[in-house]
């Protein structure tokens, strides 16, 4: 295959932002597309085959951009960029980060960070009820909370609810030791490491005492009616099939509901059924009710861990084959 090169002009204070540490970035590039990246007094030279240079010029144009606009530039976006060159559509990275849900207490802006992310986000803005389904480090829980504590900001609600199942890892609270609330509390303490991030501890604190934001296990939820909030059920397939029921019968007028989990990650006893799998089975074609994917391309946590979330999946793809 002949080979081709091609220059483009790249501003000397972005070069150490997209290249990476010790050039880590533009060397993950160069192997990925089989391209060499060369840059010399504001001047970057691509040279290989045809369509390699383009798709690592759109893969370094893209993290050009994000990094004018602010962006630290991580390997996550490298990794990512570089799986959106394969069709062409790396244009959808400056997409996706002009969608901007909120800030945290320190002003960082939140937002999705893959095109399963964006639809995510989107179908909570269109839909009543959304089950956000996919391995850990996708953003459900998160990017959840966020919409929660910007429709509050909003006045589009008037409380948020965070509720999950209290039983998890094989741990009865029957067997452990302190009040209910602290036997809970280990369980909820996801929930509130996000909010304290986005919120801060003293508007939870605030905003709690004032009856406007609650955390607590899903068993605190039967028999109460839930109008005008914004609710998420974290953690979903460890409830029962009676346990989700309940849960979505809840469901006030001027409600939001999100119910994330992930279904490698049951721990419920063995041969009891996941109120989330079957929730799935039953409400699919129930219009305002969104049914969203996540996979190891929306992991955006260490890129080892989306490594590890791709071998588990391919392993339990071969083992439900065999059965």
């Amino acid at each position: 295959m002949s080979e081709i090169g091609t220059l483009m002009d790249i501003e000397g204070q972005y070069v150490n932002a997209v290249f990476g540490h010790m050039d880590k970035y533009v060397k993950k590039i160069e192997k990925a597309l089989h391209v060499s990246v060369i840059y010399r007094e504001e001047k970057l030279k691509i040279v290989g085959g045809e369509v390699n240079v383009k798709r690592a010029a759109g893969v370094i144009e893209s993290l050009v951009e994000l990094a004018k606009k602010g962006n630290e530039i991580t390997e996550q976006n490298v990794d990512y960029a570089l799986s959106l060159a394969v069709s062409d559509s790396t244009e959808v990275l400056l997409e996706i980060d002009n969608d901007i849900i909120c800030r945290t207490i320190n002003g960082k802006p939140i937002k999705p960070k893959t095109l399963g992310q964006k639809r995510y986000v989107d179908s909570i803005r269109k839909n009543t009820v959304v089950f956000g389904i996919g391995p850990a480090g996708t953003g459900k829980t998160y990017l959840a909370m966020a919409m929660a504590i910007t429709a509050f900001k909003n006045n589009e609600v008037n409380r948020i609810i965070l509720t999950r199942p209290a039983i998890e890892a094989g741990e009865n609270l029957g067997f452990l030791p302190g009040d209910l609330q602290s036997k809970v509390d280990p369980y909820l303490r996801p929930l509130y490491d996000a909010i304290y991030q986005i919120m801060g501890a003293d508007g939870y604190l605030h905003n709690s005492e004032k009856g406007l934001i609650e955390v607590a296990p899903l068993a605190y939820m039967r028999g109460r009616t839930l109008d005008n909030a914004f609710i998420i059920l974290d953690e979903a397939q460890n409830t029962t099939p009676a346990q989700m029921k309940m849960f979505l019968t809840r469901i006030g007028f001027g409600s939001k509901v999100v119910v994330t989990g992930d279904m490698t990650q049951k721990d419920l006893p063995k041969g009891t059924v996941s109120g989330l799998d079957m929730a799935v089975r039953v409400l699919r074609d129930i219009e305002d009710i969104a049914l969203m994917r996540l996979t190891n391309e929306d992991v955006v946590r260490h890129p080892l861990v989306q490594r590890i979330v791709k071998a588990y999946e391919e392993y339990e793809r071969k083992r439900a084959k065999k059965n």
